[in-house]
Protein backbone atom coordinates (compact mmCIF):
# COMPACT_ATOMS: atom_id res chain seq x y z
CA UNK A 1 0.00 0.00 0.00
CA UNK A 2 2.72 2.64 0.98
CA UNK A 3 4.52 2.10 -2.56
CA UNK A 4 1.39 2.80 -4.34
CA UNK A 5 0.50 5.77 -2.66
CA UNK A 6 4.64 6.78 -3.08
CA UNK A 7 3.66 6.39 -6.83
CA UNK A 8 0.31 8.08 -6.84
CA UNK A 9 1.91 10.89 -5.15
CA UNK A 10 4.55 10.95 -7.66
CA UNK A 11 2.51 10.47 -10.92
CA UNK A 12 -0.53 12.80 -9.63
CA UNK A 13 1.33 15.34 -7.28
CA UNK A 14 -0.80 15.67 -4.85
CA UNK A 15 -3.79 13.44 -3.43
CA UNK A 16 -6.37 13.22 -0.42
CA UNK A 17 -6.64 10.08 1.58
CA UNK A 18 -10.59 10.30 -0.25
CA UNK A 19 -8.57 10.16 -3.69
CA UNK A 20 -6.25 7.49 -2.48
CA UNK A 21 -8.70 5.00 -1.30
CA UNK A 22 -11.62 5.66 -5.50
CA UNK A 23 -8.05 5.61 -7.10
CA UNK A 24 -7.17 1.68 -5.13
CA UNK A 25 -10.15 0.73 -4.71
CA UNK A 26 -9.14 0.41 -0.40
CA UNK A 27 -10.69 1.57 2.53
CA UNK A 28 -10.29 4.71 4.39
CA UNK A 29 -8.55 3.53 7.40
CA UNK A 30 -5.98 1.32 5.47
CA UNK A 31 -4.87 4.25 3.31
CA UNK A 32 -4.96 6.80 6.39
CA UNK A 33 -2.74 4.00 8.05
CA UNK A 34 -0.10 3.92 4.86
CA UNK A 35 -0.26 7.75 4.99
CA UNK A 36 0.53 7.96 8.59
CA UNK A 37 3.44 5.55 8.03
CA UNK A 38 4.51 7.51 5.40
CA UNK A 39 4.44 11.07 7.01
CA UNK A 40 6.59 9.08 10.02
CA UNK A 41 9.20 7.77 7.47
CA UNK A 42 9.38 11.56 6.41
CA UNK A 43 8.45 10.60 3.03
CA UNK A 44 5.54 12.56 2.37
CA UNK A 45 3.65 15.85 3.99
CA UNK A 46 0.49 17.93 3.81
CA UNK A 47 0.06 20.05 1.07
CA UNK A 48 -2.89 22.48 2.23
CA UNK A 49 -6.73 21.92 1.59
CA UNK A 50 -8.05 20.02 -1.63
CA UNK A 51 -11.47 22.31 -3.05
CA UNK A 52 -14.06 22.44 -1.65
CA UNK A 53 -17.15 20.25 -2.56
CA UNK A 54 -19.86 21.02 -0.15
CA UNK A 55 -18.31 19.51 3.04
CA UNK A 56 -15.49 19.29 4.99
CA UNK A 57 -12.22 20.22 3.15
CA UNK A 58 -9.49 17.20 2.95
CA UNK A 59 -6.34 17.58 3.46
CA UNK A 60 -4.05 16.80 0.28
CA UNK A 61 -0.83 14.63 0.55
CA UNK A 62 2.24 14.88 -1.56
CA UNK A 63 6.13 13.66 -2.18
CA UNK A 64 8.29 15.93 0.43
CA UNK A 65 9.87 17.99 -1.74
CA UNK A 66 12.74 18.48 1.13
CA UNK A 67 13.75 14.97 0.26
CA UNK A 68 17.29 14.68 -0.31
CA UNK A 69 17.00 11.88 -2.87
CA UNK A 70 17.55 12.65 -6.84
CA UNK A 71 17.60 10.63 -10.31
CA UNK A 72 20.20 10.88 -12.85
CA UNK A 73 19.41 10.87 -16.24
CA UNK A 74 21.40 10.18 -19.41
CA UNK A 75 19.36 10.70 -22.84
CA UNK A 76 20.97 9.59 -25.78
CA UNK A 77 19.92 9.68 -29.29
CA UNK A 78 21.67 8.26 -32.44
CA UNK A 79 24.03 11.14 -32.53
CA UNK A 80 23.98 13.60 -29.26
CA UNK A 81 24.23 12.51 -25.56
CA UNK A 82 22.06 14.82 -23.10
CA UNK A 83 22.61 14.71 -19.08
CA UNK A 84 19.82 15.74 -16.30
CA UNK A 85 19.83 15.11 -12.64
CA UNK A 86 15.98 15.25 -11.37
CA UNK A 87 14.62 15.43 -8.47
CA UNK A 88 11.23 13.58 -7.13
CA UNK A 89 8.96 16.77 -8.07
CA UNK A 90 10.11 16.44 -11.89
CA UNK A 91 12.29 19.27 -11.48
CA UNK A 92 15.77 19.28 -13.60
CA UNK A 93 18.14 20.28 -11.18
CA UNK A 94 21.22 20.22 -13.40
CA UNK A 95 21.60 19.26 -17.15
CA UNK A 96 24.24 18.89 -19.98
CA UNK A 97 22.49 18.92 -23.13
CA UNK A 98 22.92 18.02 -26.96
CA UNK A 99 26.74 16.90 -26.84
CA UNK A 100 27.58 15.68 -30.30
CA UNK A 101 28.42 11.84 -29.65
CA UNK A 102 27.60 9.62 -32.61
CA UNK A 103 26.89 6.06 -30.60
CA UNK A 104 28.53 4.69 -34.32
CA UNK A 105 31.74 5.37 -32.67
CA UNK A 106 31.26 2.61 -29.80
CA UNK A 107 34.24 3.19 -27.22
CA UNK A 108 34.52 6.89 -28.00
CA UNK A 109 30.99 7.19 -27.63
CA UNK A 110 30.84 5.55 -23.62
CA UNK A 111 33.62 7.30 -22.39
CA UNK A 112 31.99 10.73 -23.65
CA UNK A 113 29.35 9.19 -21.83
CA UNK A 114 30.37 8.77 -18.50
CA UNK A 115 33.14 11.87 -18.58
CA UNK A 116 30.08 14.36 -19.61
CA UNK A 117 27.94 12.24 -16.72
CA UNK A 118 31.04 12.59 -14.40
CA UNK A 119 31.29 16.49 -14.87
CA UNK A 120 27.26 17.10 -14.37
CA UNK A 121 27.97 15.40 -10.76
CA UNK A 122 30.46 17.64 -10.52
CA UNK A 123 28.83 20.84 -11.26
CA UNK A 124 25.92 19.90 -9.18
CA UNK A 125 27.74 19.42 -5.90
CA UNK A 126 25.23 16.33 -5.04
CA UNK A 127 26.92 13.57 -3.39
CA UNK A 128 26.66 10.01 -4.72
CA UNK A 129 24.80 8.85 -1.98
CA UNK A 130 21.96 11.28 -2.88
CA UNK A 131 20.96 9.24 -6.18
CA UNK A 132 18.81 6.44 -5.59
CA UNK A 133 19.15 5.85 -9.29
CA UNK A 134 20.08 5.91 -12.90
CA UNK A 135 18.49 5.40 -16.19
CA UNK A 136 19.50 5.38 -19.74
CA UNK A 137 17.41 5.59 -22.68
CA UNK A 138 18.36 5.16 -25.80
CA UNK A 139 17.63 3.94 -29.51
CA UNK A 140 17.61 0.31 -30.38
CA UNK A 141 16.48 -3.30 -29.34
CA UNK A 142 16.52 -2.63 -25.53
CA UNK A 143 16.09 -5.07 -23.41
CA UNK A 144 15.46 -3.61 -19.88
CA UNK A 145 15.05 -7.07 -18.25
CA UNK A 146 18.30 -8.14 -19.55
CA UNK A 147 19.93 -4.40 -19.20
CA UNK A 148 20.95 -4.90 -22.75
CA UNK A 149 20.59 -3.07 -25.70
CA UNK A 150 20.79 -5.82 -28.71
CA UNK A 151 21.36 -3.18 -31.94
CA UNK A 152 24.94 -3.84 -30.80
CA UNK A 153 27.34 -6.69 -30.60
CA UNK A 154 27.84 -8.74 -27.86
CA UNK A 155 31.39 -7.72 -27.88
CA UNK A 156 30.53 -4.14 -28.47
CA UNK A 157 30.47 -1.91 -25.10
CA UNK A 158 27.15 -0.31 -25.67
CA UNK A 159 25.73 -4.03 -25.97
CA UNK A 160 26.71 -3.72 -22.31
CA UNK A 161 26.57 -0.12 -21.29
CA UNK A 162 23.85 -0.67 -18.40
CA UNK A 163 26.32 -2.52 -16.59
CA UNK A 164 29.56 -0.34 -17.54
CA UNK A 165 27.95 2.88 -16.17
CA UNK A 166 26.70 1.05 -13.28
CA UNK A 167 29.90 -0.15 -12.35
CA UNK A 168 31.86 2.76 -12.95
CA UNK A 169 29.38 5.24 -10.54
CA UNK A 170 28.02 2.68 -8.16
CA UNK A 171 24.59 3.67 -8.25
CA UNK A 172 22.07 1.34 -9.45
CA UNK A 173 21.31 1.88 -12.94
CA UNK A 174 18.07 0.97 -15.45
CA UNK A 175 18.20 1.16 -19.29
CA UNK A 176 15.02 1.36 -21.48
CA UNK A 177 13.97 2.62 -25.41
CA UNK A 178 14.08 6.15 -26.17
CA UNK A 179 10.68 5.97 -27.83
CA UNK A 180 9.06 4.24 -24.95
CA UNK A 181 10.23 6.63 -22.49
CA UNK A 182 8.55 9.28 -24.72
CA UNK A 183 5.15 7.48 -24.92
CA UNK A 184 5.57 6.75 -21.28
CA UNK A 185 6.01 10.54 -20.43
CA UNK A 186 3.38 11.56 -22.79
CA UNK A 187 0.83 8.78 -21.10
CA UNK A 188 1.40 10.30 -17.85
CA UNK A 189 1.92 13.56 -18.16
CA UNK A 190 1.39 15.11 -21.56
CA UNK A 191 -1.19 14.49 -24.43
CA UNK A 192 -1.61 11.20 -23.79
CA UNK A 193 -2.29 11.54 -20.28
CA UNK A 194 -5.36 8.98 -19.06
CA UNK A 195 -5.99 7.86 -22.63
CA UNK A 196 -6.03 4.11 -22.86
CA UNK A 197 -4.92 3.98 -26.46
CA UNK A 198 -2.81 5.91 -28.18
CA UNK A 199 0.33 5.71 -30.46
CA UNK A 200 3.41 8.35 -29.73
CA UNK A 201 5.69 9.24 -32.68
CA UNK A 202 9.03 9.71 -31.58
CA UNK A 203 10.25 12.16 -34.20
CA UNK A 204 14.13 12.79 -34.65
CA UNK A 205 16.94 11.43 -37.14
CA UNK A 206 15.16 8.01 -37.08
CA UNK A 207 11.34 7.48 -36.41
CA UNK A 208 10.63 6.05 -33.09
CA UNK A 209 6.97 4.64 -31.97
CA UNK A 210 6.15 4.04 -28.20
CA UNK A 211 2.54 1.97 -28.02
CA UNK A 212 0.09 2.73 -25.36
CA UNK A 213 -2.50 -0.44 -25.67
CA UNK A 214 -5.30 -0.98 -22.72
CA UNK A 215 -3.93 2.03 -20.31
CA UNK A 216 -0.31 0.71 -20.41
CA UNK A 217 2.94 0.50 -22.65
CA UNK A 218 2.60 -2.02 -24.98
CA UNK A 219 6.29 -3.84 -26.04
CA UNK A 220 5.19 -6.80 -27.73
CA UNK A 221 6.91 -10.62 -26.83
CA UNK A 222 10.30 -9.77 -26.71
CA UNK A 223 10.06 -5.78 -25.80
CA UNK A 224 10.61 -4.41 -29.39
CA UNK A 225 7.61 -3.50 -30.63
CA UNK A 226 7.44 -0.51 -32.29
CA UNK A 227 9.83 -0.41 -35.37
CA UNK A 228 7.94 2.03 -37.47
CA UNK A 229 11.13 3.61 -39.10
CA UNK A 230 11.87 0.04 -40.77
CA UNK A 231 8.27 -0.35 -42.17
CA UNK A 232 8.88 -0.60 -45.78
CA UNK A 233 6.73 2.34 -47.28
CA UNK A 234 9.19 4.01 -49.46
CA UNK A 235 10.01 3.79 -52.71
CA UNK A 236 13.55 5.62 -52.15
CA UNK A 237 17.07 3.31 -52.78
CA UNK A 238 18.87 5.20 -49.86
CA UNK A 239 20.27 2.91 -47.70
CA UNK A 240 18.36 2.86 -44.19
CA UNK A 241 20.74 3.00 -40.67
CA UNK A 242 19.24 -0.92 -40.49
CA UNK A 243 21.13 -1.68 -44.06
CA UNK A 244 18.05 -2.36 -45.97
CA UNK A 245 16.09 -0.12 -48.87
CA UNK A 246 12.74 0.79 -48.49
CA UNK A 247 12.29 2.05 -44.80
CA UNK A 248 10.23 4.72 -43.72
CA UNK A 249 13.07 6.43 -41.62
CA UNK A 250 14.71 7.52 -45.06
CA UNK A 251 11.81 9.68 -46.08
CA UNK A 252 10.21 10.36 -43.05
CA UNK A 253 12.57 11.75 -40.38
CA UNK A 254 14.60 14.75 -39.17
CA UNK A 255 17.91 13.27 -41.12
CA UNK A 256 15.82 13.15 -44.21
CA UNK A 257 14.62 16.48 -43.90
CA UNK A 258 17.91 17.70 -43.53
CA UNK A 259 19.26 15.63 -46.91
CA UNK A 260 16.41 17.39 -48.68
CA UNK A 261 17.50 20.80 -47.92
CA UNK A 262 20.90 20.08 -48.45
CA UNK A 263 20.16 18.76 -52.26
CA UNK A 264 18.27 21.81 -52.55
CA UNK A 265 21.07 24.01 -51.70
CA UNK A 266 23.39 22.08 -53.82
CA UNK A 267 21.54 23.15 -56.24
CA UNK A 268 21.05 26.87 -56.16
CA UNK A 269 17.98 27.13 -54.08
CA UNK A 270 18.06 30.45 -51.60
CA UNK A 271 17.26 29.88 -48.47
CA UNK A 272 18.25 31.44 -44.71
CA UNK A 273 19.78 28.07 -44.59
CA UNK A 274 22.86 28.47 -46.49
CA UNK A 275 24.77 30.17 -43.51
CA UNK A 276 27.84 28.13 -42.60
CA UNK A 277 27.43 28.33 -39.11
CA UNK A 278 24.73 25.36 -40.15
CA UNK A 279 27.14 22.15 -40.45
CA UNK A 280 26.62 19.64 -37.97
CA UNK A 281 23.87 17.76 -38.05
CA UNK A 282 22.26 19.38 -35.00
CA UNK A 283 22.62 22.86 -35.63
CA UNK A 284 21.44 21.50 -39.18
CA UNK A 285 18.15 19.78 -37.41
CA UNK A 286 17.12 22.73 -35.41
CA UNK A 287 18.11 25.73 -37.77
CA UNK A 288 15.56 23.89 -39.87
CA UNK A 289 12.84 24.05 -37.52
CA UNK A 290 13.89 27.32 -36.27
CA UNK A 291 13.91 28.42 -40.03
CA UNK A 292 10.50 26.86 -40.74
CA UNK A 293 8.88 28.04 -37.87
CA UNK A 294 9.80 31.60 -39.02
CA UNK A 295 8.71 31.27 -42.65
CA UNK A 296 11.59 29.67 -44.60
CA UNK A 297 10.41 28.00 -47.50
CA UNK A 298 12.89 25.34 -48.20
CA UNK A 299 12.53 24.42 -44.32
CA UNK A 300 8.91 24.10 -44.69
CA UNK A 301 8.78 22.12 -47.96
CA UNK A 302 11.48 19.63 -46.61
CA UNK A 303 9.56 19.41 -43.53
CA UNK A 304 6.36 19.16 -45.77
CA UNK A 305 8.35 16.27 -47.58
CA UNK A 306 8.70 14.70 -44.48
CA UNK A 307 5.61 15.12 -42.81
CA UNK A 308 3.55 13.59 -45.70
CA UNK A 309 5.72 10.31 -45.51
CA UNK A 310 4.93 10.19 -42.24
CA UNK A 311 1.01 10.19 -42.63
CA UNK A 312 1.55 7.57 -44.91
CA UNK A 313 2.67 5.49 -42.24
CA UNK A 314 0.39 6.93 -39.53
CA UNK A 315 -2.37 5.31 -41.95
CA UNK A 316 -0.91 2.02 -41.63
CA UNK A 317 -0.70 1.85 -37.73
CA UNK A 318 -4.53 3.31 -37.71
CA UNK A 319 -5.27 0.56 -39.94
CA UNK A 320 -3.95 -1.98 -37.44
CA UNK A 321 -4.20 -0.38 -33.76
CA UNK A 322 -7.60 1.54 -34.27
CA UNK A 323 -6.22 4.23 -31.49
CA UNK A 324 -7.27 6.85 -29.78
CA UNK A 325 -4.72 9.77 -30.89
CA UNK A 326 -1.81 9.93 -32.55
CA UNK A 327 0.94 12.11 -30.97
CA UNK A 328 3.66 13.63 -32.70
CA UNK A 329 6.51 13.84 -29.85
CA UNK A 330 10.39 14.02 -29.89
CA UNK A 331 12.53 16.44 -31.31
CA UNK A 332 10.56 17.09 -34.25
CA UNK A 333 7.39 18.14 -32.48
CA UNK A 334 8.60 21.58 -32.15
CA UNK A 335 7.33 22.28 -35.50
CA UNK A 336 4.50 19.89 -35.43
CA UNK A 337 1.71 22.81 -36.88
CA UNK A 338 3.92 22.82 -39.60
CA UNK A 339 4.09 18.94 -40.30
CA UNK A 340 0.43 18.58 -39.35
CA UNK A 341 -0.99 19.73 -42.99
CA UNK A 342 0.68 17.23 -44.58
CA UNK A 343 0.57 14.58 -42.15
CA UNK A 344 -3.41 14.69 -42.04
CA UNK A 345 -3.41 14.70 -46.01
CA UNK A 346 -1.70 11.64 -46.24
CA UNK A 347 -4.24 10.36 -43.46
CA UNK A 348 -6.82 11.81 -45.90
CA UNK A 349 -5.36 10.17 -48.88
CA UNK A 350 -4.37 6.62 -47.45
CA UNK A 351 -6.24 6.06 -44.51
CA UNK A 352 -10.19 4.70 -44.38
CA UNK A 353 -12.46 7.54 -43.52
CA UNK A 354 -14.34 5.99 -40.49
CA UNK A 355 -11.14 4.67 -38.84
CA UNK A 356 -8.97 8.46 -39.68
CA UNK A 357 -12.01 10.12 -37.94
CA UNK A 358 -11.86 7.99 -34.47
CA UNK A 359 -8.16 8.60 -33.85
CA UNK A 360 -7.44 12.36 -32.64
CA UNK A 361 -3.84 13.84 -34.43
CA UNK A 362 -2.11 15.82 -31.38
CA UNK A 363 1.22 17.54 -31.11
CA UNK A 364 3.10 17.32 -27.89
CA UNK A 365 4.27 20.41 -26.24
CA UNK A 366 6.76 18.29 -24.10
CA UNK A 367 8.28 17.78 -27.74
CA UNK A 368 12.10 16.81 -26.93
CA UNK A 369 12.10 16.56 -23.41
CA UNK A 370 9.73 13.78 -23.32
CA UNK A 371 12.36 11.46 -23.31
CA UNK A 372 14.39 12.63 -19.97
CA UNK A 373 10.87 12.95 -18.48
CA UNK A 374 9.55 9.66 -19.28
CA UNK A 375 13.23 8.29 -18.25
CA UNK A 376 13.46 9.97 -15.10
CA UNK A 377 9.39 8.60 -14.21
CA UNK A 378 10.54 5.16 -15.25
CA UNK A 379 13.19 5.01 -12.88
CA UNK A 380 11.29 6.82 -10.24
CA UNK A 381 8.33 4.19 -10.73
CA UNK A 382 10.63 1.68 -10.26
CA UNK A 383 12.65 2.58 -7.29
CA UNK A 384 10.36 4.95 -4.93
CA UNK A 385 9.68 1.40 -3.41
CA UNK A 386 13.44 1.47 -2.22
CA UNK A 387 12.50 4.49 0.07
CA UNK A 388 10.36 2.93 2.27
CA UNK A 389 11.83 1.38 5.12
CA UNK A 390 10.88 -1.82 6.59
CA UNK A 391 11.54 -3.05 10.41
Amino acid sequence: MNSQILKALYFRQTQSIAQLSKTFNKSIPLVTKGINSLLDMNLIEESGFAVSTGGRRAIQFKLNNNLSHHVLIIALDQFYTSIYIFNLENNVIAQITDQYNPLSRHTIALQNIIEHTEQLITKSQIPLDDFIAMGISMPGFVDNEKGVNDSYDKNCNLHHIKKHIEEHFKIPTMIENDSTCIAFAEHMFGAAKDMKSALVINLNWGVGLGMIVNGHIFKGSSGYAGEFSHIPLSNSNALCSCGKKGCLEVEASLTAAVKHVEIALDSGEKSSLETEKYQDLLAKGDALLENAIQGDQLAIASLGKIGYMLGKGIATLIHILNPEAIIISGRGAKAGHILMPQIQTAINEFCIPRLASTAQLKISETNKHAQSLGTAAFIIENTLQTLIKTD
